[in-house]
């Protein structure tokens, strides 16, 4: 049995998402649909493709996954479908999908041309069900495109490194549902760079000298609970993912204040690591 994935920037007040899922259940009533997200902020492509990035490969292969993100067609942002780690994904071709395939290179990919067939404003409901659907049943994506060899990059998903190569300059690419802040520096890069030399981690006026292998490693155990403070304390590990993340111990942006709101960090923000050579 198919699966098929959503990840939108349609939100839950509209009727979009459930008119994708209607259209799916149409064709292919014994589907499976996954929801991966459909709170992506608008238009924003860095944090879309690190929610896929980091959510598809948990899911079994043959997955479908549909990414309805500035999906609308025009002669800059036409529309692809990719098979990908024995994955498939569908999609505009507008950089989403170019963080993926800088790590894993793309088995195929080809550029939907049944346009001619679909009259649509609505691509993700109109074009991109159709293509996932056709997949679904066994179809080759020869069939819904022509083969190309290339997709768009994605800008300010590879962090820069100076001449000197005693410093890294990075930017935030996605804050999380505790506004913890997460870069583009990944462990791999970081530890290519280091070397083994000692480094200082700056965001705007904060520094940190030190890297967690997890959140609670900043609570002294030894200490009577009663007597902790560790709860709003700042840190910064390299996550789940690999990706280097500024966090508010134990933070809530609505109550107490994250590091997102507590240290003014944003969306492509600046993060650098100067590293120390004695």
């Amino acid at each position: 049995m198919a699966i098929i994935t959503l990840t939108t920037d349609f939100g839950e007040k509209d009727h979009f998402a459930g008119a994708v899922k209607g259209a799916i259940y149409s064709e292919l009533p014994d589907v499976k649909i996954v929801d991966i997200s459909h709170s992506i902020s608008p238009f924003n492509i860095p944090e879309a493709a690190y929610i896929i990035k980091n959510a598809y490969s948990s899911f079994p292969k043959g997955t479908i996954h549909i990414i309805g993100i500035d999906s609308e067609m025009n002669v800059e942002n036409k529309h692809l479908a990719i098979k990908l780690d024995d994955h498939f994904f569908i999609c505009a071709n507008n950089g989403i999908m170019s963080m993926i395939c800088a790590e894993i290179a793309p088995e195929k990919i080809v550029e939907i041309n049944i346009h001619d067939r679909i009259e649509t404003s609505f691509p993700a409901l109109d074009v991109f069900v159709k293509v996932a659907c056709h997949i679904a049943r066994g179809g080759t994506l020869e069939v819904i495109g022509k083969i190309i060899q290339a997709i768009k990059p994605i800008k300010n998903i590879i962090p820069f490194v100076n001449e000197e190569q005693n410093q890294i300059v990075g930017s935030v690419i996605y804050i999380d549902n505790y506004g913890n802040v997460i870069s583009n520096i990944k462990k791999s890069f970081f530890e290519k760079t280091q070397k083994g030399r000692a480094f200082e981690i700056s965001a705007r006026n904060y520094k940190f000298k030190k890297i967690y292998s997890k959140y609670s490693d900043i609570v002294n155990f030894d200490i009577p609970k009663e007597k902790r403070n560790d709860e709003g304390k700042s840190l910064v590990v390299f996550n789940s993912s690999n990706h280097l993340e500024i966090a508010i111990y134990k933070s809530n942006s609505e109550t107490s204040g994250s590091a997102s709101t507590l240290m003014g960090l944003d969306l492509m923000d600046s993060i650098s690591v100067n590293f120390i050579t004695e």
